[in-house]
């Protein structure tokens, strides 16, 4: 009598596809966890942007001459690199007692992070230059524009 052995081809088509299905779910896994661990440290870095900004300039009651240049050289800020996004600014408000955090070229899920709620360290917040308070859309390209107005 013969005996056979081993897997057949369809055990193995079987244990690939599975294989597949694992390795696939935990990229999607990865990569969720990677973009909320970007928004989380943008986050906290905008948060040290204002933090060091208030301590260099607020003392002054006035954000004349703010800017990203301006925070580096004076070592409130690390780099001209910004946090989120393609480019950034930080320039005065409308009034000389505000300063205003602009984050341009955010991605849908970067904008749709930002858009849900008003930071506690901002007074006020514009996605796509509306009011945050309006019906805020965000655009399906990488070409988003949030504000913060800080105070």
């Amino acid at each position: 009598m013969k005996y056979e052995s081993g897997r057949s081809l369809i055990e193995i088509i079987g244990v690939l596809a599975i294989t597949a299905v694992m390795t696939a779910s935990a990229i999607g896994i990865y990569n969720s966890i990677r973009h909320n661990q970007k928004n989380t440290i943008a986050t906290a870095e905008l948060r040290e942007v204002v933090k060091n900004a208030k301590l260099l300039m607020g003392m002054r009651g006035d954000y004349t001459g703010i800017s990203v240049d301006y925070l580096v050289k004076a070592g409130a800020i690390h780099s001209d690199r910004a946090p989120i996004g393609k480019t950034w600014s930080v320039d005065v408000g409308t009034d000389t007692a505000t300063f205003v955090i602009n984050l341009h070229g955010l991605s849908r899920a970067e904008c749709d992070f930002f858009a849900t709620a008003i930071p506690n360290w901002a007074t006020e917040m514009f996605v796509n230059k509306y009011r945050i308070e309006d019906t805020v859309t965000c655009f399906s390209n990488a070409d988003n524009d949030i504000s913060f107005t800080v105070r």
